[in-house]
């Protein structure tokens, strides 16, 4: 009988470690979107280069491309992320990748007009060498009425 309790005992630390865990990445990931978004507005590309793994993928409203021309479009100002105010964000966790779900409201500078829009974004995290780098940022158009269901 001691056995049995001991073992549930155990597995209910396990559950709780691990639920612990899983809030506590789910924070980290949603404070360096946070400081993504900031850089954005900063142009601070020196951040942006680090964060961006190689190969990531950014998909806007107008094409997709890689890095390196993310990181021109940012540091030239040709789209200026002045703003992001995060309505609601949903963190998942599969293993050492993670996504992340924000719904916003974007202020940009682009083509010389500011402008706000409503967007869902998908971002995909990697953790690469204990660094979480950022995989894919998708802009999805929707209403200001949508919500992500958690």
């Amino acid at each position: 009988m001691s056995r049995s309790i001991l073992t549930t005992l155990i597995l209910v630390f396990c559950v709780f470690t691990l639920q612990a865990q899983d809030t506590s990445t789910a924070q980290e990931i949603k404070d360096l979107s946070t400081a993504k978004w900031q850089w954005m507005a900063d142009k601070n590309v020196d951040e942006l280069a680090g964060l961006f793994h190689n190969d990531a993928r950014f998909v806007h409203m107008s094409g997709s491309w890689g890095k390196e021309r993310e990181l021109e479009i940012i540091e030239s100002g040709s789209i200026w992320y002045k703003e992001a105010q995060a309505h609601d964000v949903v963190v998942e966790l599969f293993g050492n990748t993670v996504i992340l779900w924000n719904r916003i409201t974007l202020i940009a500078h682009v083509r010389g007009n500011d402008v706000s829009n409503e967007f869902t974004v998908t971002e995909v995290y990697q953790l690469k060498e204990n660094t979480w780098q950022l995989l894919d940022l998708t802009f999805s158009s929707v209403r200001d009425t949508h919500k992500i269901e958690h």
